[in-house]
């Protein structure tokens, strides 16, 4: 095999997976599509040593990093398709020749699917967002709503109110409603709108106010929406790894609790697999799956004690 693992996507997940496995001295290579979700964020929240900064300075440290290691190499593309063979598995880069591979870790991300409103796609990542803990600080103290149904209503409406005292919950024509429901909200402060949301208002990339189907508007700074993820393309089907919908994804890949996919030889990590995408939570899945593929391979190599999938 010319590699003992391909990591695919060059994400924090994956940067951080690569980067253990350089210093590991495997021979690693990173296949990078450069389509990480959270760049439409101007700045990365909550992250110890990059807090408030832009999403590409992270990546692009995580690449200077890389290449102190001589095992790694990256290389920018998108793998089409993947399948197993004896000893491991074949990647069909767009362009390039075929990566053999002993070993996989798929750290592609997912793609957000927020509500298809006029003039979402303009605010989204800045004050159209899905993650309060990413956003809620460069929101605090503005004129907030959260658009949302069932449980999550409340759940992200109550979250708001930490960075707010102005929170409007929309619930698009929904009345789910109970009424011990409504009166938590009420008591904590969240003002309620039942109609039909139908579009967004903003200038210079800012939001500005919520349209509703009946003409009105209401003056808003920041919006809370759902956005459920959904895999970028079928790599992992592919290579036989098993996928089924979880509370944040429609079609996430089924990982142990070391990341292994029901795929032998074939890793997951990031948002591709977890219930909380975060990025900090994605570079600490990224470490500790590199070190479970280091185990693997020296499994392989001299019989090390290793769990079966």
């Amino acid at each position: 095999m010319d590699w003992e693992c391909a990591v695919v996507g060059g994400g924090a997940a994956g940067l951080s997976a690569a980067l253990v496995l350089g210093r590991a001295r495997r021979r690693t290579i990173v296949i990078d599509a450069d389509q990480q979700s959270n760049r439409a964020s101007p700045v990365i929240g909550g992250l110890l040593g990059f807090d408030r900064r832009p999403p590409a300075e992270l990546y692009e440290q995580g690449r200077r990093e890389l290449a102190n290691y001589p095992s790694v190499e990256y290389v920018r593309g998108v793998v089409q398709s993947g399948r197993p063979i004896e000893g491991g598995f074949i990647l069909e880069p767009d362009d390039g020749d075929p990566v053999l591979t002993k070993r996989v870790l798929l750290a592609t991300g997912m793609r957000y699917r927020p509500p298809e409103l006029p003039s979402l796609a303009e605010l989204w990542g800045t004050s159209v967002f899905q993650c309060p803990f990413c956003h809620g600080w460069e929101m605090r103290d503005k004129r907030l709503a959260t658009l949302a149904a069932g449980e999550e209503a409340m759940h992200s409406a109550l979250m708001l109110r930490g960075w707010s005292d102005d929170v409007v919950l929309l619930t698009d024509g929904r009345t789910d409603l109970s009424p011990g429901d409504i009166d938590v909200l009420t008591r904590a402060g969240v003002v309620i709108d039942d109609r039909r949301v139908a579009e967004l208002h903003g200038e210079d990339g800012t939001l500005t106010a919520i349209g509703f189907a009946d003409g009105d508007r209401l003056a808003r700074d920041g919006l809370l929406v759902e956005a459920p993820l959904e895999q970028r393309d079928k790599l992992a089907e592919q290579l036989g790894a098993v996928c089924a919908e979880g509370p944040v994804s429609t079609h996430s890949v089924s990982v142990d609790e070391i990341y292994r996919s029901k795929a032998e030889g074939v890793f997951a990590v990031g948002d591709l697999c977890t219930d909380q995408p975060y990025v900090a939570g994605a570079i600490a899945a990224g470490s500790k799956a590199a070190m479970i593929v280091v185990q693997s391979l020296l499994a392989d190599e001299f019989g090390l004690p290793y769990p079966p999938v």
